[in-house]
């Protein structure tokens, strides 16, 4: 059987037409509507709180800032560390403006006020990610974010110590790597590896600059993270490397904050190598400052 689509009354139908029913046009017809949902509106608690009710306010601040505070601790690169510290700056930004937004009764306004100022105090010191990638490519990621949550712990320590007083919580998500190591800077003339035959090479070096140096003696062939001898020479100061076994390249780095472990400085980095090389069984001497008469040219390098 086919089937025809038929106009009636300007509708399509598949089947046949009836008239439409008549409408008393005095008539009215209840209409039914369902109201639009909003969503709820967020408020600002209302004040002055007490001391039940901040401490809510602040489990809430504690709880949107831990994603950023676990990131810190999980960082594997330069650039993922100054991402991570960008977000957190921002979050401790609007950590401060929420509590702005508080009115707290008169014996919470002094801690009230400490905790705002640790904020942003801590939100201004990761906000200074210029020398975060500096830091990292010398000192190591891990040095570095350590160094950044002890600083971050130490600009909320204040406001924390005087909530614990109110018996108040806060900061029980702050990461805490434990105390900076102790500095073991080496001595001017401390020698920090050999290894390979030794020969009759010397090597005179006379730091004119403003900064410890770690000079390395490295054989050629050798990458730098691989030297022959590794001699320390203080700002100011001069050392002598002798029992140089055949020729090399003279590479050497410089800044502040040595680590023995890693035999690397851990901010203010500088790496950079010597243009010429150095011939087997030769005396030298080298004089790291500066100057237009100079006849060794240096290159930068990447961190070793």
């Amino acid at each position: 059987m086919n089937r025809f689509a038929v106009l009636c009354a300007g509708f399509v139908l598949l089947s046949g037409c009836s008239e439409p029913p008549m409408v008393d046009s005095t008539s009215t017809t209840p209409s039914i509507s369902t109201p639009p949902v909003e969503a709820p509106e967020v408020s600002t608690p209302v004040g002055p709180l007490g001391t039940a009710a901040y401490q809510s306010e602040l489990t809430k601040i504690e709880q949107g800032l831990a994603g950023d505070l676990r990131a810190l601790t999980r960082v594997r690169t330069a650039e993922a560390l100054t991402q991570t510290m960008d977000n957190l700056a921002a979050s401790l930004n609007a950590a401060a403006e929420d509590l702005a937004e508080l009115t707290v009764t008169r014996r919470l306004a002094g801690v009230h006020k400490v905790l705002s100022g640790g904020l942003e105090a801590a939100a201004d010191a990761l906000s200074t990610s210029d020398r975060t990638e500096s830091n990292a490519r010398c000192g190591g990621v891990a040095y570095t974010s350590q160094k950044v949550q002890r600083r971050l712990r130490a600009d909320l320590s204040s406001a924390i110590v005087a909530l614990r007083k109110l018996d108040l919580r806060f900061g029980n998500s702050l990461p805490d790597p434990g105390p900076e190591p102790e500095a073991e800077t080496p001595t001017n003339g401390d020698t920090l590896v050999r290894r390979g035959p030794a020969g009759s090479g010397r090597l005179r070096v006379m730091n004119g600059t403003a900064n410890d140096v770690a000079i390395s003696i490295v054989s050629t062939g050798q990458p730098p993270s691989k030297p022959h001898v590794m001699t320390y020479v203080e700002a100011g100061k001069t050392a002598t490397i002798s029992r140089i076994g055949g020729a090399y390249s003279l590479y050497f780095k410089s800044g502040t904050d040595w680590s023995p472990s890693r035999r690397q400085f851990s901010a203010d980095c500088s790496f950079q190598k010597f243009e010429r090389s150095f011939g087997r069984n030769q005396s030298w001497q080298v004089d790291l400052k500066r100057t237009i008469t100079g006849n060794a040219p240096t290159t930068e390098v990447e961190a070793y």
